[in-house]
């Protein structure tokens, strides 16, 4: 499957929730203040996302957040980084306007579209950090797999936005998919896996909060799988 192809096969459905009223009263009350609305036609820069802030300071992209609490408490816990949070779940997206406005959070803007083509059209090469993908759906049937974002074309999707020598950082708690995706990304010459002993799975990362989905799986008896890989120089 080619890079072209990544964006035809969508890694997510978009199903019909309903939105509490707390998920409302986010996108009623913060909706302005903390998203930026996709626009394919236009490369946005660190500064369009956050015109009042520092052009210097570090930024990190978090694809499918979620309902966004492990985000929101990124945010909280490194004041001086900018976040770019990504997810098509509008109650999700809701769940965390709500979060940031009552925490008074302004370093984080949210973008409520395909992660692929925000990194494909929108994203300025090289405008990030770190890409944070935690927990991303496994589709675990043999006849969806097909579906998972981390598949062929994603490395070179990535290495797009990220900065050289900034990192992906990807946990899943599903092992086929963890040795899917460690093949992927070291079927290219664009990345390097930072952690090399045995398997090549990184430790437990100190300052990543525990997601939902990382309780679930843990609660099944579902072992957690993380790779960190650096984007390279020159390549």
């Amino acid at each position: 499957m080619s890079e072209s192809t990544l964006g035809q096969i969508k890694s997510f459905v978009i199903r019909t929730s309903r939105m509490s009223p707390a998920q409302k009263r986010g996108w009623e009350r913060y909706g302005d203040r903390f998203i930026v609305p996709f626009n394919g036609d236009t490369v946005v820069s660190q500064t369009a996302f956050f015109p009042e802030g520092d052009p210097g300071r570090a930024v990190k992209l978090d694809i499918g957040f979620g309902m966004g609490r492990e985000l929101a408490t990124l945010a909280e816990n490194e004041p001086e980084t900018d976040f770019i949070g990504v997810e098509v779940h509008r109650p999700g997206v809701g769940r965390l306007l709500l979060d940031l406005g009552e925490r008074n959070l302004d370093n984080v803007r949210i973008v409520p579209h395909d992660a692929v083509e925000v990194c494909r059209f929108m994203l300025a090469a090289e405008s990030v950090d770190a890409v944070h993908l935690f927990f991303p759906d496994p589709w675990p049937k043999a006849r969806h797999a097909k579906r998972r974002l981390v598949r062929s074309g994603f490395p070179e999707l990535i290495s797009r936005v990220l900065k050289p020598t900034g990192y992906l950082y990807m946990v899943t708690d599903w092992e086929e998919y963890a040795i899917q995706m460690r093949e992927i990304m070291e079927s290219t010459a664009l990345f390097q896996n930072r952690y090399t002993r045995e398997h090549r799975f990184a430790p437990p990362q100190s300052w990543r909060p525990q997601t939902a989905f990382e309780r679930k799986g843990l609660a099944k008896g579902h072992r957690i799988y993380e790779l960190i890989y650096d984007r390279l120089s020159g390549v």
